[in-house]
């Protein structure tokens, strides 16, 4: 972990395998347990813990040149080419990234402070916090 040169904590996130690497400021502006089926299918899981935050505040500083980006440019999942591991999506027209959060090295001050698209979720999960709930998306 370092800091940026404006005093912001700088996080470090990789893929599995170690090829690919990338800093992110710790400003995320939110964070949710995301249920949808299209998170559900990327994460092969229950849901997809993910942090927002603006697309010019993320730095791929290592294996750029192996990533694997599912979609367009403004709207993808964004993978480490080899091992497959998803470490961010760019969402809301190329503006923002969703940060996977399992795959910060380091831990980010902010947590999922919601469950968004819990309408779609597994029928085999049960949320068992006491987060709030949303049937679909909410701000």
């Amino acid at each position: 972990m370092a800091e940026s040169d404006a005093g912001t904590r700088v996080l470090v996130g990789k893929c599995w395998c170690d090829t690919v690497r990338y800093r992110v400021a710790d400003a995320f502006l939110y964070a949710s347990n995301c249920h949808c089926s299209r998170c559900r299918a990327a994460t092969g899981s229950a849901f997809k813990p993910f942090a927002g935050i603006e697309r010019e505040k993320l730095d791929v500083t290592d294996g750029l040149d192996e990533l694997l980006v599912v979609g367009d440019d403004d709207l993808n999942d964004t993978r480490c080419g080899r091992c497959g591991s998803l470490l961010f999506s760019v969402v809301r027209d190329g503006a923002y990234v969703h940060v996977a959060m399992g795959s910060l090295v380091d831990a980010p001050s902010i947590r999922p402070t919601k469950h968004i698209f819990v309408g779609s979720k597994a029928p085999w999960f049960e949320v068992t916090d006491d987060l709030p709930q949303f049937e679909e998306h909410a701000t």
